[in-house]
């Protein structure tokens, strides 16, 4: 077998994605489709800080991975889903654990795309997928910037057909090195990027 640094194939050690407006209607199209040995995956979704936690209840029946959200100091592991919870940052942490913070609102968000995407950058670097889907401001594309400056994989849904262009057209502006992908086209990569690592 021809190692992945010489096949040109890279390993995948974790993927990030952000949304805001319209982005639990991508997800609950996406995540259904990951296997469950699938990397790590976690995710910020802008929510009002009152809103009461859902997301497991909403994705854990549908999706072969774990779906779980995110507490402080807990591993990331392989084959788990971690969801920001409302009113905290998600970051990553260098031992890869999680990291929850109640520092300020980024691009008027607790949970932000950016600080999440920034803090996994600065850890997985190349093995880093970023995404950035469907949303109503700015928040994602700096962070989605990091990510490709640290040799990461930036995908973004096409602003084209998302339901609110404003965060993935950000996107496409601040990282022009991105793959802007169909909803279809975005899970068969994910999924490609899955069966390579």
């Amino acid at each position: 077998m021809v190692p992945a640094a010489l096949s040109g194939r890279r390993t995948v050690e974790a993927v990030v994605i952000g949304g805001s407006a319209g982005s639990v209607a991508v997800l609950s199209r996406l995540l259904p489709g990951l296997p469950a040995g699938f990397p790590p995956v976690l995710i910020v979704v802008h929510v009002p800080p009152s809103a009461p936690s859902l997301w497991v209840d909403i994705f854990a029946p549908r999706c072969p991975m774990r779906v779980c959200e995110a507490e402080a100091s807990a591993p990331i592991e392989r084959g788990s889903i971690y969801f920001a919870p409302a009113d905290y940052h998600l970051l990553v942490e260098p031992d890869r654990r999680c990291a929850l913070s109640v520092e300020p609102p980024v691009h008027f968000s607790r949970p932000a795309i950016d600080v999440l995407f920034e803090s996994a950058a600065d850890v997985y670097g190349a093995g880093l997928v970023g995404v950035v889907l469907t949303g109503a401001s700015r928040d994602g594309a700096e962070g989605l910037r990091a990510v490709h400056a640290a040799g990461g994989i930036a995908l973004i849904e096409d602003p084209a057909t998302a339901e609110v262009q404003t965060m993935p057209r950000a996107a496409v502006n601040a990282v022009p090195g991105g793959r802007v992908l169909s909803l279809a086209a975005l899970l068969a990569e994910l999924v490609l990027l899955a069966s390579e690592s």
